[in-house]
């Protein structure tokens, strides 16, 4: 960033949580001129009296922490004015998108930073999970973004003009690190995590790994890695495993019970066609599995299919429940006596409440900016990790005058493949918060 200028006095418009809205005059210190040829680096001003009280944007910590919670909470930016306007605060519909806008932007910047902390070794780790059973499950959503595609032409400033619009589906893929007691559920009162983006599995996976790090899952009793059928989890597991520096035999990788059993169901439409018979075998099969007899499964599957041509789709199911048979990932006997989760049933309703009821609906679209921060904020907000976490982002982004959210991730399967050793990065001394704060 450019060196600074000496301070001048400046009057500006402050809002307050109560919805006063006061001139306030302040020192701004604009950015000294560039000397010499090129451009140089980027940069903007400060207000160093506001920094020091944590407000941006011309507004209170509180009113942006209180306007995006109540906008991450509530189904649509007008309710949340409503309920703002019932508190007493009196906000348009604009300012309400704005302060929103700017947190969600906030919120992006400052997991950047997390990431730029943990890649270069300097992210402290704390003992949150240390001697707790941990589960860890990803899965992906569906939530409707949209593109413009046209702006109209002809007169009229920019920001009124009309755009012609082409939506379409992405996935949001999310996460959740939660503790579970000695029967495989989540311990209550018990604070989890939920994280997401729609940069893709890669990206994904090194958020993952760096919650896991700052939390100290490294020193877990055990981590239950947990997922549906998706190549693009399984193909990122080992990455993950390495780069947090997880002990290999403290970890499980459990395929979801209910996506093992659809695949025996979709495996029998193909071979009885009775439907009586078909709930019979699928009832004794299904408790087979239950009990961690995978290989039963298989072969009572391969013997009403060994009259089927090569080609048969039953063959993809078979080969489906092998591959991850083999892999131990089925092992539900042992899973059931060790108390370790069977079921994705966490990342299923954790998409339900973070995505689905916010970011899904008739004529619901997003840029894709706006949904990013949307899950980062859900995913606070949903966790009762909200104050502690907003507090924090406030600070960093007190100090952090450019704001930028986009990050790229290592290719993990190519790193794989290719035999490169994953390491963790250097740990610094451990901190006892748990909260986003340890690394700021």
């Amino acid at each position: 960033s450019r060196p600074l200028r000496s301070p001048e006095k400046r009057m500006l418009k402050l809002r307050l949580l109560g919805g006063l809205l006061l001139w306030v005059t302040t020192l701004y210190c604009a950015p000294k001129l560039r000397t010499g040829n090129g451009r140089g680096g980027e940069g903007g001003g400060q207000y160093p009296e506001w920094s020091a009280l944590r407000i941006q944007e011309g507004k209170t910590p509180a009113l942006v922490r209180e306007v995006a919670r109540q906008v991450a909470l509530l189904p649509s930016y007008e309710i949340a004015r409503g309920e703002l306007d019932r508190r007493g605060l009196s906000l348009d519909i604009k300012e309400v998108h704005t302060i929103a806008t700017y947190a969600g932007e906030a919120a992006l910047t400052y997991r950047r930073r997390l990431l730029e902390h943990y890649r270069t070794g300097q992210m402290a780790v704390s003992e949150a999970l240390a001697g707790k059973r941990v589960g860890v499950f990803v899965d992906g959503g569906r939530t409707k973004l949209r593109t413009v595609t046209r702006r109209q032409k002809g007169r009229g400033k920019a920001k009124t003009q009309t755009r012609r619009y082409q939506s379409h589906w992405r996935e949001p893929k999310l996460l959740i690190i939660y503790e579970f007691d000695d029967t495989g559920r989540m311990v209550p009162g018990s604070q989890s995590v939920i994280d997401g983006t729609f940069a893709g599995p890669d990206e994904l996976m090194e958020v993952l790994a760096m919650h896991l790090h700052r939390l100290g899952a490294a020193s877990a009793e055990v981590v239950s890695l947990g997922a549906d059928g998706a190549p693009w989890v399984w193909d990122r597991w080992d990455w993950v495993i390495g780069r947090v520096g997880l002990d290999a035999s403290r970890v499980v990788k459990t395929l979801d019970w209910c996506h093992a059993s659809h695949h025996i169901s979709l495996a029998l439409s193909h071979l009885l066609p009775n439907e009586d018979d078909r709930r019979r075998t699928y009832k004794r099969l299904r408790g087979q599995l239950k009990r961690g007899h995978w290989a039963q499964v298989v072969l009572a599957l391969l013997d009403l299919a060994e009259s089927l041509p090569d080609t048969h789709a039953v063959w993809t199911e078979l080969a489906y429940l092998e591959q991850h048979g083999l892999a131990d990932h089925l092992n539900y006997g042992t899973y059931r006596r060790r108390g370790l989760p069977l079921g994705s049933g966490a990342i299923e309703s954790a998409i339900r409440r973070v995505i689905n009821l916010r970011m899904k609906g008739n004529s619901i679209s997003w840029k894709e900016p706006n949904a990013e921060a949307m899950l980062v904020l859900r995913g606070l907000v949903l966790t009762r990790r909200w104050d502690d976490e907003f507090a924090a982002i406030s600070t960093s982004m007190a100090t952090d005058r450019k704001r930028e959210w986009r990050f790229q991730s290592p290719d993990m399967p190519a790193q794989l493949k290719a035999g490169d050793k994953i390491c963790p990065p250097t740990p610094q001394v451990p901190d006892n918060s748990a909260s986003y704060s340890t690394a700021a």
